[in-house]
């Protein structure tokens, strides 16, 4: 019989694949898998060994009554109940921790983005106000949160003097409960060189055409930055805000230095220092879990409060992935 004269469905059905066939087209993919594997391999040890394990690492041992010396003890949930229901200094820390994360990496990022946008506009001698802009990042965070204790001294900082001196009330900055944050922000804020570069070069990546054609059409500057710059930078500008919510969930040597010189104890020999001067205010989640870990051997506890600090850390840069448009206020 021809095939001119089969039914349509069996003239279309696929030919039968060998049994050979099967075999060959499955050892294909499995060497199709190893290749895979083998690239990834260097990434897949490095997640494992650096992620992967201290993470299952950490969850096991918060579980667990452990001192570093002794072998760990069951403990079930009392770990969790002790830092949720009974330890006095972890709902001021997290309180402390979301503050920053959210005022000081907000004043960051909006005065590196008008610091990026101000020297774009400048014609002269461009090469000098980054400099000077830039500097401030690079002074290692000891030496510059000594300087700022210094420079905000109530008593004798030249900041004060030079506020009394005008007439307005100066404030105890890192003295003061109120306004140790905000001092922790100043100083952050000091040292934007880095969100700057970032922004500068962002900017000078739109197109200058749609600037041109807007003002054609009669757009003010206040829309030309709305509907023309934000959309171009948003990339940029979610960058700056997820490393820097990372960041503040890590903020550790600014304020516990501020807290030592503000105070007068800076833990000398014999010396123990508790973190958070003054009533707390400086305390963070990364100073807690170094203090239970490290002064208080109390590695059980630690864990919960490092567990506490990365679901925050991934809440967060998850809520901002998701809210990215209304986030930057594109305009798409």
């Amino acid at each position: 019989m021809s095939t001119d004269t089969l039914p349509a469905k069996e003239a279309a059905a696929p030919a039968a694949v060998s049994p050979g066939g099967r075999n060959t087209l499955r050892s294909r993919r499995r060497h199709n898998a190893l290749v895979t594997l083998a690239f990834m391999s260097p990434w897949l040890i490095g997640f494992g060994f650096f992620f992967a394990y201290p993470l299952l690492s950490t969850l096991y041992f918060s579980f667990m009554k452990y001192d570093g010396l002794n072998p760990p003890q069951w403990r079930g949930l009392g770990n969790w109940a002790y830092v949720f229901t009974e330890f006095p200094q972890f709902w001021p820390a997290l309180r402390n921790t979301l503050w920053l994360g959210v005022f000081m990496v907000a004043c960051r990022v909006l005065f590196g983005l008008g610091v990026g946008m101000l020297i774009t506009r400048i014609k002269h001698a461009t090469g000098i106000y980054r400099t000077l802009f830039y500097l401030p990042y690079l002074a290692p965070p000891v030496a510059a949160t000594l300087a700022f204790v210094f420079l905000l001294n109530p008593g004798t900082g030249p900041v004060n003097s030079l506020l009394e001196a005008v007439g307005i009330p100066a404030p105890s900055w890192f003295n003061d409960a109120d306004w140790s944050k905000p001092a922790l922000t100043v100083l952050a804020v000091w040292g934007v060189g880095d969100l700057m570069v970032i922004f500068m070069a962002a900017l000078l990546d739109v197109p200058k055409e749609q600037y041109e054609a807007a003002e054609l059409d009669g757009a003010s500057a206040w829309q030309r930055f709305r509907f023309i710059t934000l959309p171009n930078i948003s990339p940029i500008v979610l960058f700056a805000v997820v490393t820097g919510v990372i960041g503040a969930m890590q903020y550790y040597t600014q304020p516990i230095v501020a807290a030592k010189v503000a105070s007068g104890k800076m833990g000398g020999s014999g010396e123990v220092f508790v973190p958070g001067y003054p009533d707390d205010s400086t305390l963070t989640l990364p100073q807690l879990v170094y203090n239970l870990g490290f002064s208080q051997f109390n590695y059980g506890t630690a864990c919960v409060v490092a567990l506490v600090l990365f679901a925050f850390s991934m809440a967060f840069t998850a809520l901002l992935m998701r809210r990215r448009g209304g986030l930057i206020g594109s305009g798409d």
